[in-house]
């Protein structure tokens, strides 16, 4: 007997489309285009697997996974989605779904987590329950490279254990966003709590984590709880831990082995139930070679790993960051968001970003205070003078292929940067410009307005 595989999409193309690849694998394929109806399909009949879209005309497709997995518990779902949120893969995964894809559907690479459900299918009833998301939160985690897919994936699988939990990656990549992120889907009634290791001097930083009895040491003249303490029922994150002292490696190691620890000064034996989140940007497996870090804490600490990708391994998501990141600012500063222009967006897209989304931030923060028109130009960026990994838009590669390291542009960030280089070596002279161009100069004058270019 075929598998029965439904389709829950409103778009007839992409719904026939993928009907007709699944029913040349052998597949029995119905399609549904709206909640209502893939709803009353799954209640009438059992189906092996279902593809679900997450715009739907009478609701989104996350409300419908609930209903869905209540007919049938065990039912693999995957959510399909063209918005590029990747806290919505979270809040889908966190309610059931089992996988996750954006649109444009990679197929292939589709057939191939179907046909893994399914093989997993039978072992679903010894799976943990399926857990309802938690309420929202402000949307932190941006892009669609498969990079980010994969760590918002990590991040709702992990969420509701309690096993400790490594961030690795670079400076700036947004470590402490996902270990807040993994404390709020948890489901832990208590407080998120952060502690920067590297920030607080070794004599200070015993007494942080756990706290000090009165009079333990010169200036203790009251008992004090620590992070373990305040973080009870809720998360502690330890950022930076690779920079931990070699004594206080081993005093978080056994608060993690045994959970349990002492005051400083103190002899009570308190028991914690802190759900430890660390972060860093070196391998403490390479420090713990190199005799710098214990093996085995290294080990404790990444029960489970997240790996956050460097902003130049994913560039693609370089547009989307802007736009989140532009409406944040704004609020916090109070002022009306502004535009940018294609020449600034296609100079972003090309530096190298050695300090990752918070050098992003800090720039475009700096443009926006200096911006006095409402729109973000090239020259306010000030990267020009800065080195760049990818090409001028002319170069190419090996027998005329683009270099893999080029970014490719639209047509729009081509076209600005060409007439700005005109404008640059006329000197601004609109006539020359506009003869070595072959346009007329109003023509001109529309290009210099909507590209926001500088005139020399």
């Amino acid at each position: 007997m075929p598998r029965q595989l439904l389709i829950i999409e409103d778009d007839p193309a992409l719904g026939q489309m993928l009907a007709m690849h699944f029913e040349d694998a052998g597949f029995a394929v119905e399609v549904a285009q709206s909640c209502r109806s893939g709803l009353e399909r799954v209640q009438a009949a059992p189906v092996d697997l279902v593809l679900l879209d997450q715009q739907l005309p009478d609701g989104q497709g996350s409300d419908l996974i609930a209903p869905l997995l209540k007919a049938d518990p065990h039912l693999p779902l995957i959510m399909m989605t063209g918005r590029h949120d990747l806290e919505l893969a979270i809040e889908a995964i966190q309610r059931g779904a089992a996988d996750f894809v954006h649109k444009p559907i990679k197929v292939a690479e589709l057939q191939q987590t179907v046909e893994r459900l399914l093989r997993q299918r039978k072992a679903a009833e010894q799976a943990p329950a399926r857990l309802e998301a938690g309420p929202g939160a402000a949307r932190d985690l941006i892009g669609r490279s498969d990079a980010m897919l994969a760590v918002s994936k990590s991040i709702a699988l992990s969420a509701r254990s309690s096993a400790t939990v490594l961030i690795s990656g670079e400076s700036g990549t947004g470590k402490e966003v996902v270990a807040r992120l993994i404390h709020q889907h948890s489901g832990r009634a208590g407080p998120f709590v952060a502690v920067n290791c590297a920030a607080i001097v070794e004599t200070l930083l015993e007494s942080e984590l756990f706290g000090h009895e009165k009079g333990s040491f010169t200036g203790a003249q009251s008992r004090k709880l620590g992070k373990f303490e305040q973080a009870s029922a809720g998360t502690l994150f330890l950022d930076e831990i690779g920079e931990l002292a070699p004594t206080l490696q081993a005093k978080l190691l056994r608060a993690l082995q045994e959970r349990v620890f002492q005051r400083v000064g103190g002899t009570e034996t308190i028991a914690t139930d802190a759900r430890v989140v660390a972060a860093t940007n070196r391998d403490l497996m390479a420090e713990a070679a190199a005799g710098r870090f214990r093996e085995d804490l290294a080990y404790r600490l990444k029960v489970i790993q997240i790996q956050m990708p460097p902003l130049r391994e994913r560039r693609d998501d370089i547009p989307l960051l802007v736009e989140g990141l532009l409406t944040r600012i704004a609020e916090r500063l109070g002022q009306a968001r502004p535009r940018i222009a294609e020449t600034a967006l296609a100079q972003l897209c090309r530096h190298d970003w050695p300090g990752n989304v918070r050098e992003l931030e800090n720039r475009l923060t700096q443009a926006m205070v200096q911006a006095r028109t409402g729109l973000i130009t090239a020259d306010l960026l000030a990267l020009d003078a800065e080195p760049t990994t990818a090409p001028g838009p002319f170069e190419t590669g090996v027998q005329g292929k683009p270099p893999e390291s080029q970014v490719l542009r639209t047509l729009d960030a081509v076209e600005a940067e060409h007439v700005q280089r005109v404008l640059d070596h006329t000197g601004g002279h609109k006539g020359k410009t506009c003869e070595i161009l072959g346009i007329s100069r109003p023509a001109l004058d529309r290009k210099i307005e909507k590209y926001g270019l500088r005139m020399p």
